[in-house]
């Protein structure tokens, strides 16, 4: 089941008026500063050509961290690929009302497809549907709505196979080394949101299946402030370490913080997410962090892709099916020294 919601953060934001957010951003524009880092989708095939002019509105958080400041970029990116798409994206907020109240307005607009992405999938179900009802198609990115009665298409990543492979990459490196019984951490994020719970819980059976178990075990707040503090708690207790796996990269570097304030070098450490620093980090091979498992933001880029292929009334080439799925769940891909290569256009900054 997809995740009601990705992350909540504490940082505040300032609210802007619905009748302020909108702005214009169409292929003819010059391209957003940094748009070379944002990943695409490749063009290829008959729904690369030029087709029916399809405008796209798009809501987002507030882009006030690396993931998420990535998938506004990147949906951004994608829009200007295509000659045949006007992108009218709202000014991220992570407050519910005025999100609404943005989605509200695009609605009025009349755009053709909405790509949403919502602070809050519960709070948020109730303006997918007036799209729905008003004839506007809606692909929901990530943060699900309550009901599919919101959105057209849901397009987002697997919380669960997260901690699956990020377990089974672990495991096979403890087998490697011939560690019997090793001691396996683990930087959780906020345990209250289910998304945390399906990572761990999928962590925890991924290593029940080798024969192995999680050990000392801490919560963070998907901070860098708060992933430096609990893995400095996790590290004092725990004197032995053989893996860690932190279960996201922008908390990732607050994690990294603490291991280096330790001097701590006896285990490696599995990232989550994908950011670019991480894969750096990797690719260098001279520190702990040896993989990182991916929740891409390239996934906002695909939500664009697909708006426009409904705008289009298209389907996907390669596929049977006339229609555009109704769900998509992205893979979380390991990235590793043997093939950071190919993923390094899709890791963010964090």
């Amino acid at each position: 089941m997809p995740s009601l919601d990705r992350r909540r953060f504490l940082w505040g934001t300032t609210a802007l008026g619905a009748t302020a957010v909108l702005a214009g951003c169409t292929s003819n524009e010059a391209p957003q500063a940094g748009a070379s880092n944002a990943a695409v989708a490749g063009a290829s095939g008959a729904n690369s050509q030029p087709g029916k002019a399809v405008t796209i509105g798009f809501s987002a958080p507030a882009a006030d961290h690396g993931w998420m400041a990535a998938m506004t970029k990147n949906a951004k990116a994608q829009a200007g690929q295509f000659s045949d798409v006007t992108l009218k994206a709202t000014e991220g907020t992570n407050d519910v009302n005025q999100q609404i109240a943005q989605v509200e307005t695009l609605i009025n607009d009349k755009v053709d497809v909405l790509v949403i992405l919502p602070f809050d999938g519960k709070a948020l179900t109730e303006v997918g549907r007036q799209a729905t009802d008003a004839g506007i198609q809606v692909v929901n990115v990530d943060r699900i709505f309550d009901t599919p009665l919101a959105y057209r298409a849901w397009i987002g990543g697997d919380n669960y196979r997260m901690g699956v492979n990020a377990g089974n990459y672990i495991a096979a490196q403890m087998k490697a080394k011939n560690i019997s019984s090793p001691v396996i951490g683990e930087v959780a994020g906020i345990d209250s949101l289910p998304l945390t719970q399906e990572r761990s819980k999928g962590f925890k059976d991924a290593l029940a299946r080798a024969g192995f178990s999680v050990g000392p075990r801490v919560s963070a707040q998907f901070t860098p402030e708060s992933g430096e503090q609990q893995t400095a708690n996790l590290l004092q207790g725990a004197s032995k370490l053989d893996a860690l796996w932190n279960h996201d990269d922008d908390q990732g570097i607050g994690v990294l913080a603490a291991i280096d304030g330790a001097g701590r070098k006896d285990f490696i450490m599995v990232g989550g997410a994908g950011s670019r620093n991480m894969m750096n980090l990797i690719k260098a091979d001279s520190g702990v962090v040896k993989a990182t498992v991916l929740y891409s933001p390239s996934m906002a880029s695909s939500a664009i892709a697909l708006a426009r292929m409904l705008g289009q009334a298209k389907g996907i080439g390669d596929l049977a099916e006339h229609e555009i799925p109704a769900l998509i769940t992205t893979y979380s891909a390991v990235v590793s020294k043997e093939n950071v290569d190919s993923y390094l256009d899709v890791g963010f900054d964090s």
